[in-house]
């Protein structure tokens, strides 16, 4: 408070009346709301509690049930429909907070399996297919023979497309989407694409057979995908591409993904060289050949869509900060 506030102001009669105290700025307030409502940072924050509440409760329900087999697959489906809710319900919550479209976080509902969607499946069918025809162009893979027959072909192709559709929209919306759009408010795109790139990368090590090259090429998948959305201004890029590529490692070229094989996969195929070629345990993500697949997918991504269509608005909320 300046001395000037404390002056005393004379009335009509020329008497000096008492000054007129300014109130005290309500800091407790400031901390948690700034010019366009609740900070970035507490907002990221209930969001991500919200979350992990969800899908500690659901997770809580799951674990209940202890089946195996075809059941067990199917429970795995399951666990991952629940993450999807877990990280959606906090979101559709923020949004009517911060008075925003959910479609503001990546997954504009009118856009759901489109164009983008397709393009993107479209991309990862054809980079795996690259970067396993890369191993084994030095004798690094070879296909085997069909482990499955008849209708089973299509019953476990049915069942990875939809296990992967759902593991990338979880994955991608847990760590593009409403993470994504309010770091971005708060530090910037790339250094929230950064940061939660390397989470995405980390979030990989609890795989078993998973190796540090192999976080380490999820990290920088998990980059271009940053860069996707940056470019579409959209997520149904990534999760098609998320989605065909994982189903084209493990049910179509049937091989490790981020080191785990799975039953009910297509070919008895198998890897055979040194680990810098094949990845060894970890899968193709492990060779040294899925750093030129990310960097030749990075060059033609950025020159067939050179304009950043991706922006965080501000708009009101419904807890502004005093002007």
């Amino acid at each position: 408070m300046s001395d000037s506030d404390l002056t005393p102001t004379p009335n009509i009669l020329g008497e000096s009346e008492p000054p007129e105290r300014v109130p005290p700025e309500n800091r407790a307030r400031k901390i948690f709301v700034g010019p366009q409502g609740i900070r970035a940072g507490w907002r990221l924050l209930l969001y991500l509690l919200m979350a992990a509440a969800i899908a500690l409760v659901l997770g809580f329900i799951v674990q209940q049930h202890q089946l195996h087999g075809a059941l067990r697959l199917w429970l795995e489906a399951t666990q991952e429909g629940m993450l999807i809710v877990a990280v959606f319900i906090p979101a559709f919550i923020m949004a009517r907070v911060e008075k925003r479209s959910f479609g503001d976080y990546g997954l504009k509902p009118r856009q759901a399996f489109g164009k983008l969607f397709w393009l993107g499946w479209l991309w990862g069918l054809v980079a795996i297919t690259s970067l396993l025809a890369a191993i084994g162009g030095l004798n690094g893979f070879s296909f085997g023979h069909l482990a499955l027959h008849g209708l089973r072909i299509l019953k476990f192709a049915a069942f990875w497309g939809l296990f992967f559709l759902l593991v990338a929209c979880f994955e991608e919306f847990l760590l593009r989407g409403y993470t994504q759009f309010t770091l971005t408010d708060a530090i910037g795109f790339w250094p929230a694409a950064a940061i939660l790139s390397a989470v995405f990368g980390a979030l990989h090590g609890g795989n078993s057979g998973e190796a540090w090259i192999g976080l380490v090429s999820a990290a920088l998948i998990g980059f271009f995908f940053c860069l996707t959305l940056r470019r579409t201004g959209s997520l149904w890029f990534a999760i098609g591409f998320h989605q065909a590529f994982d189903w084209g490692e493990t049910f179509l070229y049937s091989v490790p993904n981020s080191g785990t094989v799975e039953p009910g996969h297509l070919l008895n195929s198998s890897f055979h060289g040194p680990r810098w070629l094949t990845g060894g345990s970890v899968g193709p993500e492990g060779s040294v050949f899925v750093f030129l697949m990310i960097a030749a997918l990075w060059i033609l991504f950025d020159r067939m869509y050179p304009r950043a269509r991706y922006s965080v608005v501000s708009p009101p909320t419904l807890l502004k900060a005093e002007s």
